[in-house]
């Protein structure tokens, strides 16, 4: 007597898509790591820059969110410019200049020049990651998207993961050739974005149709799977997208967490300092967080692309990250304040691969070139917010236990924010 067992058809597209993955995201990965590293590595640079330069902790603060000011004004205009020179022309552009500004950081002498560099640095990469979140967009359905955004986004934990020992490190070649270490770590990590622009003008490909890699009959089935899930009430004016109150309430949600993921990433170095462990150690233990959040988040994105209940996932993340800042804030353990600081570091990424699902889901075209710009550039307002309250406070109480509370009431202010969202959500 023979058992027969049914067989689950694959789906043939399964294949095609994980082509164009392995062919578009390692490189924009990788590229996404070097941006982060960019915008963070001023808080290993602070350990040793603050007091050359003369920086108090609140001008600290002030100026390394200063850089998301720029970021901000400039976000629109630089993804409508995407929209109309393309992705592969456009992001090279980005990495190019913001490489190039990063490692004039080195001539930084007094809180003006800070400011100044760090808001150029800012305009600099504007559009990078909704840049090449509309790309993605353009490439894979509402199904792969978020585990494709997980994969794309791990890029901001592996920043930390791989720049937190070699930003330690660097610090060490403090007096090489008449420069400081934290002139050095600029230099060192700014490079690498200047390398990588070039190799994005020589590699990316904007759309299925001008990819020589796929077959004809591939390029038409990936068109089709893309054209299937549009629907007549998207919105394809650039106007009507920025109005979008599902893109004004994702904006809100952005901005609220943001401001603890930043307010954390940047100051998370100083905070370990205060143990008085030697500058690769803070590296060291900078990066465990990390570690588990690449592990996880992308486990999570995978739950998250089974799921309809996108926005119940999302306000989960942001609820854990504040209950993780009430628990560093309330324990004398160093271990135990690790503990929650992880839940920060990793939840707020994994909050990050849910949020970017949502709007490509009912916005396409110039309206989603637009829309995801304004919810990044609102958005990435909150990493001045965060860093600027860390650095106030930190001045004025001498500990940072002020901040951090500060960080986690706006963290649930997202879960609020989110509830309200999901009120006119027809769809998930």
């Amino acid at each position: 007597m023979s058992t027969t067992h049914p067989t689950v058809a694959r789906d043939p597209a399964d294949a095609i898509f994980r082509r164009i993955g392995w062919r578009l995201l390692p490189l924009l990965t990788l590229a996404y790591i070097v941006n982060f590293l960019d915008r963070t590595n001023v808080g290993f640079a602070a350990i040793t820059m603050n007091k050359d330069v003369g920086l108090t902790p609140a001008q600290f603060g002030y100026g390394a969110g200063t850089l998301f000011v720029g970021y901000c004004l400039f976000e629109l205009p630089s993804n409508i410019a995407l929209y109309r020179f393309g992705a592969r022309i456009w992001l090279s552009r980005i990495m190019v200049s913001w490489g190039l500004i990063s490692m004039a950081t080195v001539f930084v002498s007094g809180p003006l020049s800070f400011y100044g560099l760090r808001f150029v640095l800012g305009a600099a990469e504007a559009g990078f990651f909704p840049g090449a979140a509309f790309l993605l967009a353009q490439w894979f359905p509402a199904e792969y998207r978020a585990r494709i955004y997980a994969w794309f986004l791990i890029g901001i934990p592996a920043s930390s993961l791989i720049g937190s020992p070699i930003s330690g490190a660097l610090l060490g070649l403090n007096g090489w050739f008449g420069l400081a270490g934290w002139q050095w770590l600029y230099l060192i990590e700014g490079a690498p974005a200047v390398i990588l622009g070039v190799v994005l003008l020589i590699f990316l490909t904007d759309s299925p149709e001008q990819a020589r890699w796929l077959s004809p009959e591939q390029k038409q089935l990936v068109r089709r799977r893309l054209d299937a899930e549009r629907k007549p009430r998207e919105r394809h004016s650039l106007l009507a997208g920025l109005r979008d109150r599902r893109v004004v309430m994702l904006a809100l949600i952005q901005f609220s967490y943001t401001i603890g993921a930043y307010g954390v990433a940047i100051f998370l170095p100083l905070i370990i300092k205060q143990q008085q462990f030697d500058n690769l150690t803070v590296g060291l233990i900078t990066a465990a967080p990390s570690l588990l959040a690449c592990v996880l988040m992308v486990i999570w994105a995978g739950i998250v692309d089974r799921s309809r209940s996108k926005l119940l996932h999302l306000a989960a993340m942001c609820f854990l990250s504040g209950a993780g800042l009430v628990l560093a804030v309330s324990t004398g353990s160093f271990a135990v304040a690790m503990l929650g600081l992880t839940a920060v570091v990793v939840c707020t990424n994994a909050a990050r691969a849910v949020l970017w699902t949502i709007p490509t889901r009912f916005l396409s075209g110039i309206a989603a070139a637009g829309g995801l710009a304004l919810i990044n550039s609102v958005g990435t307002l909150g990493g001045f917010v965060g860093p600027s309250i860390m650095g106030y406070l930190r001045g004025a109480t001498g500990s940072f236990n002020a901040g951090l509370l500060y960080l986690a009431g706006f963290l649930f202010l997202a879960v609020l924010l989110i509830g309200v969202l999901k009120l006119f959500m027809v769809e998930e």
